[in-house]
């Protein structure tokens, strides 16, 4: 599929989007499958090959009823209103930025948003996403492939500070923190204080206490939460960009005006160079 036209218009649709999506995400309290479905999309990528990606596949059947993507399909339901409303933002852009919002919407850090995604049909194969019954070594393979890094791993893990794990979707119950619609470090504080009743900790949670070089991110932001969420800002946004090359910040968008100009330019060079063959061709003439 073709790249999108990232103009003035497309820009207007995507700040309506982010608009409608704040309202959905609030009036339905879904921020955590929101973040889910950005991450799983997303999270197929691999850096070798090229394929996956946050390149909105997880729409097609095929991909959605993979067992790890359980449950995403209310979510891309969810999304289906928004794009209804916005047909001409890409399903990747759209689930990026529902990433995005809902981070933003339960008090989480900004995350910068460059739109511009294409969508793809071609759905990754089953296996490409984590494995919460597994440690250290099955997340590094997981977040290697992708081109991301220990720290990334450990950011990101800190999304789980929203939302809670259902049995019918992942085999395990509960919420991770104490207020799971709140974007905090208390995910990290948590995993130090060590299991709690009514608390999760999953296999690749405490793969991060055991592992030192993971241990010392989860320590640093358990006791700095600006800490944390600079470093999530920045992960979340490799996360949402794997494969995809932004426009560069200092690009133009491609208005109307600016068509104009070009073309006023091409007419200007050309009388330019009418002129100077025009000179060139008297003064032969006069040498003649």
């Amino acid at each position: 599929m073709a790249l999108p036209v990232v103009d003035t218009e497309y820009l207007k649709e995507v700040d309506k989007a982010r608009r409608d999506l704040r309202a959905l995400i609030a009036s339905r309290n879904c921020a955590p499958i929101m973040l889910r479905l950005a991450w799983h999309d997303a999270g197929t990528y691999d850096v070798n090959t090229k394929t996956g990606g946050p390149n909105g596949s997880i729409r097609n059947e095929d991909e959605y009823s993979h067992g790890s993507n359980n449950g995403l399909k209310k979510a891309i339901d969810w999304c289906e209103e928004v794009k209804s409303r916005h047909p001409k933002i890409t399903y990747a852009d759209l689930y990026q930025l529902a990433g995005v919002v809902a981070v933003e919407v339960t008090g989480g850090p900004t995350i910068d948003f460059v739109p511009g995604r294409k969508d793809s049909s071609v759905c990754p194969k089953e296996g490409r996403l984590p494995d919460a019954k597994r440690g250290s070594p099955h997340l590094r393979d997981i977040f290697y492939r992708m081109g991301l890094s220990d720290k990334d791993i450990v950011a990101l893990s800190g999304g789980h500070t929203l939302g809670r794990a259902h049995p019918e979707r992942s085999g395990f119950d509960g919420p991770w923190t104490k207020e799971p619609l709140k974007f905090d470090n208390s995910y990290f504080v948590e995993l130090l204080n060590g299991e709690s009743e009514g608390l999760l900790q999953l296999p690749t949670d405490k793969a991060l206490l055991d592992d030192p070089e993971f241990r010392r991110y989860v320590e640093l932001y358990a006791k700095d939460e600006d800490a944390f969420f600079r470093d999530y800002a920045e992960s979340h946004k490799k996360l949402s960009e794997l494969g995809f090359t932004p426009r560069s910040p200092g690009s133009k968008v491609v208005t109307k005006e600016s068509t104009i100009l070009v073309q006023s330019a091409v007419g200007v060079a050309v009388a330019a160079a009418v002129v100077v063959l025009s000179y060139f061709y008297e003064v032969r003439k006069r040498m003649k």
